[in-house]
């Protein structure tokens, strides 16, 4: 429900005046609209509170002053449940400036948890930040979860739109909050609080705060931000868009973020930027979290112009004073490109926002959308081999199970633990013996939403009309109203011309070719399950040496004519020159230890003309042996690409042999062959390949393909 509160008694309203100017440095500060009545829900009513607020309107505010207020009166602390380990960085800095004690428990700090734990004990933590993930941690849930259950005097669900599967970014763990709100006394008060949350977001997240039946109240204000200046451009290439930015980044107001949606595509970005002499990080999901505090603290500063960020910069970061976001590329939905915009212009009068879409944005998207959701073969082979197990099962054993990559596998688990057909326990997961359903009508309806919020961000490119009024009534904000300032609004603000020596520097950059492939190590475990008698560490004699591709299929210069060559619906053909160009150019460039003697062939039953037509110009071209190919054993594919190491190595593994012919030529050669390939995914192809033509005699092998996925 959406109700107003009535007037707060007057004392609790002076003192959370008083506690809004010492948390604010400024004793006239004001509470804003909706921010004294969610308190006093909180602390006179013992509600459950939601608040849907704009980025930058002060959530953290209502939760700080409650706490306060909650412990003047003699309530416990406060638990924050909150996403990321960065956004606790900022709450718990924030919380200490405003004179409460604020401490953490995450992964990051297991080390610190006896001492967190005694300074509960002792009364003295006035905030409790944890991930979501840290309520099922075994030691966590069963020792901490039932105390702080009890003795908590507020519990704050930060970045409530989590909860919620309909939602842009659900994370699974966020459903195990409806337990812990199970576990609460009655009339302890919860507040939850987003800014990104439609109508059918904010109905579903009402539900599961009101587990037991506990009233629900919704605090909604409007979602505009004035000082955003919203702008498109489109512009026909990745030469283009690149050329633009490098061109134009010096002329954007203060710092800010520049987000792309792949690791590659940051990482390139990055690079041309620092080129062209602008001072910009990569900040991705393979920053290591030591560098991510490094580069957080960097923008903060105002150290680098930009960070060239994918969505690992999200939720977690807060500069008040960042002035401008520009978006390579569209991300998947208005409410996440809405909340990603959302992190410029806070504490400012005036921050650009400007996205640069791009063609492909909609395949990158597809990729997303089916990777987040479990699928039926999976679950049931998961909840088969758990039932059948006498004792837990890692997450590597069941990737034995279930051919699925582990990230989608951690999110499978995920999901039927929160539904509680599994547990996470010591050593593993193990079956609660519960029934489970799948249940495929939701997914399908969350597919169907997840496939209207794409078509709508196309939507909002396109629009003629106001931009920002386009994302609120896309958050369905019953205040939408015109801005006033946006490109539709006032006519483009930014200078859409691309100087020619921008674009040729962005083109040297994108032609530039050669990604190493690191050798596998290590055989998955468990794989005596699948029938293959492999274990352990892959021996010295057996090992490929790092390898070489073309590109990535998510980069941005070669990538995307290599996706499209090795498309599945791509008709098979010999390569044209400027490929071979591009194979020739990375082998000069490769730098190996020992130059190859020969070329070997993988055989391919999708592109035999297109590797045979490599295979062969590099031999010629190189003077080196042309010692054929390999043998397939079978002619029937097995297997896809996207599935895990176990099934892709099973799928492989007497899949190929070396044949009388090749195995003679083999004998006595002096140095390494190169190993041709037209796409290189999960590496146990080349692995194994490479362990067969070690043993028939090859001093080394060097790993060569067009392309790697990713």
């Amino acid at each position: 429900m959406t109700t107003t509160p009535a007037a707060p008694p007057a004392a609790l309203a002076e003192e959370a005046q008083a506690l809004l100017g010492r948390l604010v440095g400024d004793p006239t500060a004001q509470f804003r609209d909706g921010q004294l009545e969610s308190v006093t829900a909180l602390v006179e009513g013992g509600e459950r509170v939601l608040v849907v607020q704009r980025t930058g309107w002060g959530k953290s505010a209502v939760y700080f002053v409650a706490t306060a207020l909650v412990r003047a009166r003699g309530g416990g602390p406060t638990l924050i449940v909150s996403p990321l380990l960065a956004l606790m960085r900022d709450q718990v800095d924030a919380a200490r400036r405003a004179g409460l004690r604020a401490v953490t428990m995450n992964s990051a700090n297991a080390d610190e948890w006896a001492e967190v734990t005694a300074g509960l004990a002792a009364d003295e933590v006035d905030l409790l930040l944890v991930s979501p993930e840290r309520l099922n941690n075994p030691r966590f849930r069963d020792e901490q979860l039932p105390r702080l259950a009890e003795a908590t005097g507020l519990l704050v669900v930060d970045e409530a739109h989590c909860i919620s599967d309909w939602g842009h970014d659900f994370r699974p763990d966020y459903r195990r909050i409806r337990d812990l709100l199970a576990d609460l006394p009655p009339g302890r008060p919860v507040l939850a609080t987003t800014a990104t949350a439609n109508a059918r977001v904010v109905a579903d997240v009402v539900e599961q705060l009101g587990a037991g039946g506990a009233p629900v109240r919704t605090v909604r204000g409007t979602l505009a931000r004035d000082s955003l200046r919203l702008g498109v451009l489109s512009l026909p290439t990745a030469d283009a868009r690149l050329g633009w930015l490098t061109a134009r980044l010096g002329e954007l107001p203060g710092s800010g973020i520049v987000y792309a949606l792949t690791v590659s595509a940051a990482e390139d970005t990055a690079a041309l930027l620092r080129e062209a002499g602008h001072e910009v990080r990569a900040y991705t999901g393979r920053t290591d979290p030591g560098d991510r505090l490094e580069l957080e603290r960097a923008l903060r500063d105002n150290q680098v112009k930009a960070l060239v960020a994918t969505s690992a910069l999200g939720m977690g970061f807060d500069k008040p004073d960042l002035g401008f976001v520009v978006h390579l590329g569209a991300p998947a939905s208005p409410v996440a490109y809405y909340q990603q915009v959302g992190r410029a212009g806070r504490a400012t009068e005036r921050a650009d926002v400007l996205l640069l879409p791009a063609f492909e944005d909609r395949e990158i998207w597809r990729y997303f959308a089916t990777a987040s959701m479990p699928r039926r073969p999976d679950a049931d082979a998961v909840l088969t081999a758990l039932a059948e197990s006498a004792k837990p099962m890692s997450t590597a054993a069941l990737e034995t199970v279930a051919d699925v990559r582990r990230t989608r596998l951690e999110l499978l688990l995920k999901v039927l633990d929160v539904e509680g057909a599994v547990r996470r326990v010591t050593g593993g997961w193990s079956s609660t013996g519960a029934g489970w359903t799948y249940d495929e009508q939701r997914y399908a309806r969350v597919a169907e939403a997840r496939d209207s919020e794409a078509a709508s961000m196309l939507d909002y490119i396109g629009t003629d009309g106001c931009r920002m009024r386009f994302l609120q009534e896309a958050l369905d904000d019953p205040g939408a109203a015109d801005c006033g300032r946006c490109d539709r609004c006032a006519g483009p603000w930014y200078d859409a011309t691309v100087p020619d020596g921008a674009v040729q520097a962005a083109t040297r950059t994108l032609r530039k070719v050669g990604v190493p492939v690191e050798p596998r190590s290590q055989w998955p475990s468990g794989m005596s399950r699948l029938g293959v008698a492999r274990s352990g560490r892959i021996s010295a004699d057996e090992q490929v040496e790092q390898g070489r591709v073309v590109a990535r299929l998510t980069d941005l210069g070669w990538g995307q004519r290599l996706r499209q060559l090795l498309a599945e619906q791509a008709p098979d053909a010999p390569a044209d020159d400027r490929l071979l160009a591009a194979c020739v150019e990375v082998l000069a460039g490769w730098g190996w230890d020992e130059r190859p003697v020969g070329v070997v062939a993988m055989p391919s039953l999708r592109r035999p003309q297109l590797v045979a037509s490599v295979s062969s110009h590099l031999a010629r071209l190189g003077r080196l042996e042309d010692l054929g190919a390999l043998t397939l054993t079978t002619q029937e594919p097995t297997g896809g690409p996207g599935g895990n190491s176990a099934f892709r190595l099973a799928a492989v593994h007497d899949r190929f042999s070396v044949g009388p012919d090749l195995a003679g030529r083999l004998t006595g050669l002096d140095g390494p062959v190169l190993l041709v390939d037209d796409l290189v995914d999960s590496r146990w192809t080349v692995t194994v390949v490479g362990a067969l033509l070690r043993q028939a005699g090859a001093p080394g092998v060097l790993p060569f393909a067009l392309a790697a996925a990713a």
